[in-house]
């Protein structure tokens, strides 16, 4: 907590920068320099804040976030603020490779059944939702159905999760209205990625 008020209160992230005094601090924080001495060492130490300028003769000392080794200390709590989060975390942390998305519009794929219905789904959706469309429903591909589940296959898992939270409204409208099942329900969507 005393981290997260001093990054709030001083950081400057332009330059990448923490600069306080340990007077200040002190106030900032509720207690005495000598503890600021001891808290400021302690976060050194632990690799969470790197001195990049010594706070000697009356001068403010300067400090820099270590965003790797905080990165390391977060890690187990990631899953925790969900799927989406996780993935960029893992890519900011140099664990994945950033991997190019083409936005350019996809070749409609061949349908599955003969009557060309998740065909006709993917040109509703982008006749209704043309943008949208692009960037997410043009990447997804049929699966052979399970039972009456329309089963959808994503490239990766932060498009999937990112439809089911945002997009499955407009997804579970498209399918019903072109692939309603035999009895006229609405036909159950399964993503997977």
């Amino acid at each position: 907590m005393r981290l997260c008020s001093a990054i709030t209160a001083r950081y400057n992230w332009r330059i990448e920068e923490l600069s306080i005094g340990h007077t200040e601090l002190a106030q900032l924080w509720a207690v005495n320099p000598r503890t600021v001495k001891r808290e400021m060492r302690r976060l050194q130490d632990m690799g969470i804040l790197v001195c990049i300028r010594a706070g000697v003769r009356g001068r403010v000392g300067a400090y820099r976030l270590n965003h790797a080794r905080i990165a390391e200390f977060t890690r187990p709590c990631w899953q925790a603020i969900g799927a989406d989060f996780e993935d960029r975390m893992s890519s900011l942390a140099g664990e994945r490779t950033v991997v190019r998305v083409d936005f350019s519009p996809a070749p409609d794929p061949k349908p599955m059944d003969p009557g060309g219905t998740w065909g006709a789904v993917r040109r509703r959706l982008q006749a209704e939702h043309g943008g949208i469309f692009d960037s997410w429903f043009a990447k997804l591909v049929q699966d052979p159905l399970q039972g009456d589940t329309l089963v959808l296959r994503a490239p990766n898992s932060f498009v999937c999760r990112y439809i089911e939270t945002h997009f499955s409204a407009l997804l579970s409208a498209a399918v019903t209205a072109e692939m309603p099942t035999a009895d006229g329900r609405a036909r159950p969507i399964k993503l997977v990625c």
